[in-house]
This record gives structure tokens, sequence and C-alpha cells, in this order.
């Protein structure tokens, strides 16, 4: 039995959960999540909490029990507390700046990039060099987390790029002069 698939999930007061069919929605302070689960789970609600069964033990079905429980802890997490990523721009003349409801950045291009977010994401600025991804589901919030980190990656020599917050950046040795 999965360790994780077999844990209920329990539901906070201010938290409603409706299924129907296969079909599962969450609604909390923060907004409401739906998602449809694979045929083959049973998802149940027991008083004020979540049980996820599967049907029997082969591989596909014990990989999408604790998945299936996970997402769905995930939404009940996200219309609660909501997520949050950080991302840190390093390097000289680097900066960043909220447009409307879209991000400019300045990272080393011959242009200014304009990056605009889903509906459901908002992108904050508290300084310059520091970026904060919020939203409440996780997916989506680590998806423009990363696509935000493309424009831009860390590289290896300076250090320089868009990174998340403590990333660590392994660092290279620059041109060495060999000696005869």
């Amino acid at each position: 039995m999965s360790r994780i698939g077999k844990k209920p999930i329990p539901i906070p007061e201010n938290v409603s959960v409706t299924i129907k069919g296969k079909s599962l929605t969450v609604n909390g302070p923060n907004g409401e999540l739906s998602w449809d689960f694979h045929p083959d789970m049973s998802v149940a609600q027991n008083n004020k909490e979540i049980v996820v069964t599967r049907p029997g033990d082969n591989k596909m079905h014990k990989s999408l029990h604790g998945l299936t429980r996970m997402l769905i802890a995930n939404m009940v997490e996200g219309v609660t507390k909501g997520y949050q990523k950080t991302l840190e721009i390093s390097g000289i003349g680097y900066t960043a700046a909220i447009k409307g409801r879209s991000l400019l950045l300045n990272v080393g291009f011959s242009h200014p990039v304009l990056f605009t977010p889903p509906e459901d994401i908002t992108l904050n600025v508290p300084s310059n060099l520091v970026v904060t991804v919020t939203g409440i589901d996780k997916q989506k919030v680590g998806e423009v987390a990363a696509k935000l980190r493309s424009i831009s990656p860390p590289e290896p020599y300076k250090g320089k790029g868009i990174r998340y917050k403590g990333e660590y950046i392994r660092r290279k040795a620059g041109k060495k002069v060999g000696v005869k």
C-alpha cells in the first residue's frame, strides 16, 4: 500500500469540496480549483477528510494512488494558503519592474523583455532584483517561474541571470594561461 496514497487529506473549515463523478472541485478563501482525476481511482469524502483508494495492485494503479492524493492535497493547500516562488536577478544593469500587469525585464539583451503571466498568476517586484510569483495552482506557479528563469538562465562563469531563491550555481574557472 502506498504510504502517501493511504493518508487521508484533512479539509479545513473554510474549504468546501465537491465530488461529481470523476471531477473534483475545491472552493476556498483564495479561489476555486477543479480537476478531473483518473477514472480508475476512487475519491470519497468522509466527514472532514478526503480518502483516495485504488482498485488493484498493478504498477499503474500504485503510481496513480500517491499522485492523485498529492494533487488533491496541493489543491486544498492552494485555495487556503496559496503558493509562491521567489526569483533573484543578478548581473550588472539587470533589473525588473512591473508595467501594468506585465513584467519588464532588462537582463542583458539589446532590448527589454516584456513577460505577461496567465490570468490567475500575480507577479510582484519587492525590489528591482527580486520577483515573486504567486497563485493558487502549484503547477502553474512553478511553470511561470520556470519560464521566467528560462529568459536568462544563470551562467556558470559570472553567475549572471535569473535564478530561484536559494539555488546554488556551480561556478567554473575562466580561461587559464598555459605555462610552457
